[in-house]
C-alpha cells in the first residue's frame, strides 16, 4: 500500500470545506442499499432506523487485485467526513491516484470532483468511487459502522462483552472493528472481500 508523504491536512480546512457542502446538499431522500430486496438503507425488518449525524477525520487504504495477477495495487489518503442525516461530504487528500478529491451525496445521487477525473456523477457513492478509481469500497454501510452499529442490509453482526460491534458481513464484504479502550466508538474498521479487495479505515471522531 502507497504510503502519503504529506503531513494530514488541518481539521478546520477540510471542516469549513465540509460544512459548505452539506448546507448546498438539502432536500434529500433516505439512502439506497445493495442488498437483494432493495429494502431501503433507513430500515430493518420494516422499522425505521436513523442515520446518525458525525464529523470524523483520519486515514483510508484501499487495496485491490491486479488485473494482471501481478500482485495487489492500492492507494491511500487522508479524509475529513461530514454526515447529516441522509447526506454527507468526504474530502479525501492524496486521494488514491487521483489528487484532491471531494465526494458528496444529497440523498438521491452521488457527485466526485477531482483534479484528474473532473466531474462525476453515479447513482450511489459505490459505483461512482469505482468509476473514478477502480476501487472498491461499502460507503453506504460505512455510514453505519462508523456510528458502531450494523446496517440494516448486515448479517451476522458480532458483539463483544461491552455490546460493541467487532464484525459484520454485507454481501461479499466481511468487517472487524477495532476500539480504544473501553470506547463505543470504533476506531478502525477493516473491510475485506473473498476476491482480494480490502479497505482499512482509521476515525477519529470529532466532537
Amino acid at each position: 500500500m502507497t504510503v502519503l508523504k504529506k503531513s494530514q491536512p488541518t481539521k478546520l480546512a477540510l471542516f469549513t470545506a465540509l460544512t459548505t457542502a452539506l448546507m448546498i446538499t438539502s432536500g434529500c431522500q433516505s439512502l439506497k442499499t445493495a442488498n437483494a430486496t432493495n429494502q431501503p438503507i433507513g430500515t430493518v425488518q420494516g422499522q425505521p432506523k436513523k442515520l446518525e449525524s458525525f464529523n470524523i477525520t483520519g486515514k483510508i487504504g484501499v487495496t485491490t487485485p491486479s488485473k494482471d495477477n501481478s500482485g495487489n495495487q492500492g492507494g491511500s489518503a487522508f479524509y475529513a467526513w461530514g454526515q447529516q442525516n441522509d447526506r454527507f461530504a468526504i474530502e479525501l487528500i492524496g486521494a488514491l491516484g487521483i489528487g484532491k478529491t471531494n465526494i458528496e451525496y444529497n440523498g438521491q445521487s452521488a457527485t466526485l470532483v477531482s483534479e484528474k477525473t473532473g466531474t462525476l456523477t453515479a447513482d450511489d457513492p459505490e459505483t461512482l468511487l469505482k468509476k473514478a478509481t477502480g476501487w472498491q469500497a461499502p460507503i453506504s454501510q460505512m455510514l453505519y459502522w462508523i456510528s458502531g452499529r450494523p446496517a440494516p442490509s448486515d448479517s451476522a453482526p458480532q458483539l463483544d462483552a461491552q455490546n460493541r460491534l467487532i464484525s459484520s458481513v454485507n454481501g461479499e464484504w466481511q468487517a472487524s472493528f477495532t476500539y480504544k479502550g473501553n470506547d463505543k466508538l470504533p476506531n478502525k474498521i477493516s473491510a475485506m472481500q473473498s476476491q482480494g479487495n480490502k479497505v482499512v479505515m482509521t476515525i477519529d471522531h470529532q466532537k
